[in-house]
Parts: structure tokens; C-alpha cells; sequence
């Protein structure tokens, strides 16, 4: 399963943007965006003239990295994205939103993407009952997520419990804290996904 392995936070110095990408440490005095907002490397603090093609790339990495999805894997959904029917842009995010390692996070079971992934990968959790350890599973309306039964005493677990019911999650997303378990009630609409990224500068990306 390939994955990035250096420093997360510098991608969000290379974005400009705060991605949340280590969970709650990035809501705190230590992160290092807070500490240090300029790109990485020596060069970094040299003003640059982005273009047009600039701003579609730039645009493109962030919303691969907000997701954790390298780049083969991601031109892959574009292009599913855009032989369903519906505007290319909002197919792709739902794509990326309805991913297993993303309704886990956004449930609330973990902290970050990154988090979940890895929680996902070591067998934890259950989809319509079957044990799933595949980051990627695409979800549909109706599937039911739970941490599996035997892994729900474990320390992530235990914490999520109680996090969780203050916790907000997305109106297409049900979630019972009591038997830590959610349901995907229907499929996102584009108000409903992050709002901060701009998709269709992806589209005239890969359009080009």
C-alpha cells in the first residue's frame, strides 16, 4: 500500500494552507504552518508570479494531499468522475468524501485522515458487518460503518467514545456513539463537502 512518508507539515507549508493533516496537533501553538507559513526550502521566502497553470496544479496537489491519494490513484478518479453523469468537479470530491478511510474520519472515529487509514489498514472496522481493511472502499448511500466488536475496548476507541457526542458530524453522515457505528444516510452534495477547495480548477487541470 504506498503512501507518503516525510513531513506532512510540509505540505501545508507548500499549499499556503492549513490542510489538518496531523489532527489536533494542527489546532494548537505547535504547528508548524503557525510557526513557519512560508514554503519549505531556502527559497521559500522569494515572491513568486503564479499563472494560470500554476494555480490549477497548486489546487490539484492540495486536494490530493487533503486525502491522502497519490497521483495515479487520483487522475484514476478523475477520470471516473468524469464519465459519470453530473458535473465532473462534484463527482470527484464525492469520490474522495466517500472513501473508507474518509467517513471514518469524518464520523469522528480518529483524528485525522492519516490516523484512520491506518486504523482501517489493521482490520478495525466492519462494513455492512464484514471486516474491511481497504482505505479506499467506496462507500454507498445506505452502508453501515462500526469498529469492529473486539477492538472497540482499544484506546482510540475508547477516547472517540466520548469525543463523539459532542461532536458534530456532516448531515449525510448518522452516527451512534453508543456502539460506535454510522450509517451514510445519502450521498454528499457539494455544500455538504469541504468548501475550501476549489474543484474546478482540477478539472481545467487535467483538461488542459
Amino acid at each position: 500500500m504506498a503512501r507518503y512518508t516525510e513531513a506532512v507539515c510540509r505540505l501545508c507549508r507548500r499549499e499556503g494552507a492549513k490542510l489538518f493533516l496531523k489532527g489536533s496537533r494542527c489546532y494548537t501553538k505547535k504547528c508548524a504552518f503557525e510557526r513557519r507559513p512560508t514554503p519549505p526550502g531556502q527559497h521559500g521566502v522569494r515572491r513568486r508570479k503564479v499563472g494560470e497553470f500554476g494555480l490549477q496544479l497548486r489546487e490539484k496537489q492540495k486536494v490530493r494531499r487533503v486525502y491522502a491519494v497519490l497521483e495515479r490513484q487520483f487522475k484514476n478518479y478523475f477520470e471516473s468522475a468524469e464519465s459519470r453523469p453530473g458535473v465532473t468537479g462534484e463527482n470527484l470530491l464525492r469520490i474522495l468524501e466517500l472513501r473508507l478511510d474518509n467517513v471514518v474520519y469524518r464520523m469522528g472515529f480518529t483524528t485525522s485522515r492519516a490516523q484512520a487509514r491506518q486504523l482501517v489498514g489493521h482490520g478495525h472496522f466492519a462494513v455492512n458487518g464484514r471486516p474491511t481493511s481497504i482505505p479506499s472502499f467506496q462507500l454507498a448511500s445506505g452502508d453501515r460503518v462500526e469498529v469492529r466488536e473486539g477492538r472497540r475496548s482499544r484506546e482510540p476507541f475508547k477516547l472517540a467514545g466520548e469525543t463523539l457526542k459532542s461532536q458534530q458530524t456532516p448531515d449525510w453522515l448518522s452516527v451512534d456513539p453508543a456502539t460506535l457505528s454510522g450509517t451514510v444516510s445519502a450521498l454528499p452534495r457539494r455544500d455538504q463537502m469541504p468548501l475550501d477547495l476549489n474543484e474546478q480548477l482540477v478539472v481545467e487541470y487535467y483538461s488542459r
